[in-house]
């Protein structure tokens, strides 16, 4: 009813006044093709004419705020700018959670279709506006000499009391991108990242790839030298301006990103951002890399018109590819009639909202659930009796061997085939927006269907499906939930005692850093963790309370996530648990100088085995009976220095505390904890641990120092 009062109404006023118009215009051409000559009844009609235009717009005006009083009698009016309200279940959120603090709405009976103009001085003002009006609320960057432009713009911004979008300098691009990554992680909103020119960039890579990896939205910008080498407001005058120009600076982030692009000029401003944010909001999501030269930033303008849509209302990426009915609906037929179903996953619960669809899934059939490996989020309730682990050594995945139907779900890989496999025969059913992985140069897994579609609402239908069919087979299901179930209490069983054990040794384990942690973390508690937290100790149920690292391993993320997610979510308690290499990589003295410029207290656990473990144990996995482990040597492994970490984070006035003896850890995470909570400062932990993760055989010998010693 309201839509057609509407497109009644507007037809009423808007048919009479252009046609007025266009009679006018027709009845001046003989008078205003004159004013070319100079002819004054020419010039006088050209003003005539100006008038009747203004004269419209006003009218227009005034009859569109007609209309919109009329509308609201039908609950139809316009809403303009977001109204701030969560949206439903499944949708991913592409505007902030909460409004950006100077975002413009419009005035009462504006139309938010109607375009606005706002006074600039350079491109540099008129790029900060239209990323405001986008909903943009904070901009990470660590500045060079591309920026003077948008470094001026923003000091005039504060002046005018305009607090988005806020910079945030972050003085390492690993660390300004991860930072980005975790923002996007808790409120869904894409990020904006610049850095400078190609040096910045080649920073940026390691960030960028695991935001590649991981479907993050990232608008990843980077300053371009000046084209011009003189004649115009910021040209070419230092030597880096010739010597760090590419041929293709694109090519640098090609490879990782959807879609990259060089601003060209001061006219194409508004189409190529929005083009940035659409093209990576749009499934699969994925990173854009726009460049920005240092000349078209600095070059003079009077004005901006941002035209319709105007704002984060506007921000409209195409909608997520849906599931084929007819495929889903033969899923469930492989799925109901298989006598050993499995469910693999790593990646499903970026969407907190969507795990339930999950748990509706496995209970319907009594399927049991992996997450393998090494989740990106939690996907499951860890305590949920049809939750089997996530796949690790010794045993690898659980019933793997046995399942004859297999649904893989985010997970781009679901089995090391040269470690375990599935049988010949069994299905394997593969779903996500791109079950493919198409981005991905080789990939080989075995496929008996595959659906492409947002995968929330494919598990949603596919559980709907499944429900369908329990009847009849209830006696089937429940003994199947039993048998899941004691494999379940028997894996938990063993895990206790193994994180027990850790703790009883001249070196933690990570198991035992994990248990220690499990007692400290509460429901308002976020762990972020790259590589060295062993989920068997510390169960999550709670969806968005764990998030891991992308499936490429580029290390960093967990410094510089950790500080996107306090940012992201300042009310919640955020710990982040790395390793000493990842720490070493992830820019430790730029992200604890973040934390304590802006007021981002983090619990940082390291676990110091001193060296890359990780490359031994995989080494090993390589040469089973091979020289290194003969000797007991793993040349490039080692860190031979006793690293004092928890000196760095007191240098920026945080709280530091080494750990030698298991036995201290949890007084010491305690400690940590309290200064976070209570002082609104930073702590750091730094946990002296087991090199030998992976072999229990000489797992928990006593500290090796130095090579001489």
């Amino acid at each position: 009813m309201a839509d057609l009062v509407s497109s009644l109404l507007s037809l009423s006023w808007r048919l009479p006044l252009e046609g007025a118009r266009q009679l006018t215009r027709l009845a001046l051409f003989p008078l205003t093709s004159l004013a070319g000559n100079g002819g004054a009844l020419g010039s006088t009609a050209n003003a005539v004419e100006r008038g009747m235009d203004e004269l419209f717009r006003a009218t227009a005006e005034a009859a569109g705020q007609l209309q919109d009083g009329i509308l609201d009698l039908f609950g139809a009016a316009e809403p303009g700018l977001p109204a701030w309200r969560p949206e439903p279940p499944g949708v991913r959120r592409l505007r902030p959670a909460a409004p950006p603090g100077n975002v413009r709405r419009p005035a009462p009976g504006e139309r938010a279709s109607q375009a606005r103009t706002v006074r600039v001085e350079n491109t540099a003002q008129a790029y900060l506006e239209l990323l405001e009006a986008l909903g943009v609320r904070y901009f990470f960057g660590n500045a060079g000499s591309d920026f003077p432009s948008l470094i001026d713009a923003f000091a005039r911004r504060a002046q005018e009391g305009k607090t988005a979008p806020r910079p945030i300098l972050v003085p390492h691009e690993t660390c300004a991108v991860s930072m980005a990554h975790g923002y996007h992680l808790v409120t869904g909103e894409p990020p904006v990242v610049m850095v400078h020119s190609t040096v910045g960039t080649a920073n940026a890579l390691c960030g960028l790839i695991n935001a590649s990896r991981s479907g993050i939205p990232l608008i990843l910008t980077a300053g371009r030298t000046p084209v011009h080498e003189e004649g115009v407001p910021g040209s070419r005058e230092l030597v880096i301006h010739w010597s760090q120009e590419m041929m293709d600076q694109g090519s640098l982030a090609r490879s990782f990103t959807k879609w990259d692009y060089e601003l060209r000029s001061f006219r194409q401003l508004e189409t190529v951002v929005r083009r940035a944010f659409t093209l990576a909001t749009t499934e699969p999501q994925g990173p854009v890399y726009l460049t920005l030269p240092r000349d078209l930033m600095a070059e003079p303008q009077t004005e901006l018109t941002l035209h319709p849509p105007a704002g984060a209302e506007g921000l409209s990426a195409a909608a997520p590819p849906y599931p084929d009915p007819e495929a889903v609906d033969r899923a469930a037929g492989l799925l109901a009639g298989a006598a050993q179903p499995l469910i693999l996953t790593r990646s499903f619960g970026r969407r907190p909202e969507a795990v339930r669809h999950l748990v509706d899934l496995a209970e319907s059939f009594a399927i049991p659930v992996v997450e393998y490996q090494i989740p990106e989020f939690l996907n499951f309730p860890h305590s949920h009796p049809l939750h089997l682990g996530f796949g690790g050594p010794p045993t690898g995945i659980a019933l793997l061997d046995q399942a004859d139907v297999i649904v893989v779900i985010d997970c781009p890989m679901p089995w090391a085939p040269e470690q375990q496999r599935p049988r010949s025969e069994a299905k394997v059913i593969h779903l996500g927006v791109d079950p493919f992985q198409s981005r991905y140069p080789i990939w080989g897994f075995p496929a008996a269907l595959a659906i492409p579609g947002d995968s929330a609402a494919t598990v949603a239908l596919l559980a709907a499906e499944m429900r369908e069919r329990r009847q009849g087979r209830e006696p089937e299901i429940e003994a199947r939930h039993a048998r899941i179930r004691q494999i379940h209490d028997q894996q938990r069983a063993a895990w206790a005692e193994i994180a027990l054990q850790g703790g009883a040794g001249p070196l933690a384990s990570f198991f035992w850093v994990s248990h220690c942690l499990s007692r400290i973390k509460d429901g308002n508690t976020i762990v972020v963790q790259e590589y060295n937290l062993s989920l068997e100790a510390i169960p999550f149920d709670q969806p968005g309370s764990y998030l891991g690292f992308a499936p490429s391993g580029g290390l960093g993320f967990g410094v510089g996530g950790a500080l996107g997610v306090k940012l992201g979510a300042p009310e919640k308690t955020v710990v982040s648990v790395i390793g000493d290499g990842t720490y070493i990589l992830g820019a430790p003295s730029a992200a604890h100088l973040v934390s304590a410029q802006y007021g981002l207290p983090i619990l940082w656990v390291v676990t110091n085995n001193r060296g890359w473990a990780a490359m031994a144990w995989q080494t090993d996995s390589v040469h089973r009976e091979g020289w290194a482990k003969r000797a007991d040597s793993y040349p490039l492994t080692r860190f031979e220095v006793d690293s004092a970490w928890e000196k760095v984070v007191e240098a920026f006035g945080g709280h530091g505390e080494v750990v030698r003896d298991p036995r201290e850890l949890p007084g010491a995470l305690e400690r940590g904890l309290r200064v976070v909570r209570e002082e609104g400062r930073q702590a750091l932990v730094n946990v002296h641990c087991d090199f030998y993760f992976w072999d229990p055989a000489r797992a928990g010998r006593a500290e090796a120092g130095p090579k001489g010693e």
